[in-house]
């Protein structure tokens, strides 16, 4: 995977000390900030490299028997529940964006605030399960929304296709 935030000095050119003081300014309050575009940039990095981990993860391990958080079937059954027409294997990026579904998507979301951490946090998405992260193909979500639909992508099969591409190149 093309790693876009090399050229500006991704998260792996950071040293410990540098990393470190990433992690503990992430954590302080939002308002402590306002609109910091170091801040938005740090946000960035932490999405993508998130990104990165997973898709190496869904590229190297069967989804069929990854478990993300210790809560994947209260997730997965809620989600099937509130959303159970819900397209996952490639999502209309209005499922999750429009005001309708952003009223739709809040309560869902909330349930989560003390079982998942870092559950609303940004995170990237595949639009498409079957193609990697790229700008085309990538947006943000919270991560409880992130975990919902890429639960159910591996246990509904969506994530097989990068498994088995990956494992047909070794």
């Amino acid at each position: 995977m093309a790693a876009p935030l090399d050229g500006m000095g991704g998260l792996g050119s950071l040293g410990a000390t540098e990393a470190l003081s990433v992690a503990q300014a992430l954590s302080l309050p939002a308002e402590a900030y306002g609109n910091d575009p170091n801040l938005e940039m740090m946000w960035a990095m932490k999405a993508y490299q998130h990104a990165e981990v997973y898709f190496n993860l869904i590229s190297s391990v069967d989804p069929g028997i990854l478990k993300l958080t210790r809560t994947d079937d209260v997730i997965y059954k809620a989600f099937r529940e509130e959303f159970p027409e819900l397209q996952i294997a490639i999502l209309d990026p209005e499922e999750l964006k429009s005001p309708a579904a952003k009223e739709k998507w809040r309560p869902f979301c909330m349930q989560f605030e003390t079982q998942v951490e870092d559950f609303n946090y940004g995170t990237l998405l595949r639009l498409d399960s079957s193609k990697d992260y790229s700008e085309e193909n990538s947006i943000f979500a919270t991560r409880i929304q992130f975990y919902a639909i890429e639960i159910a992508r591996n246990r509904e099969g969506c994530n097989n296709v990068i498994f088995r591409r990956k494992s047909a190149s070794s």
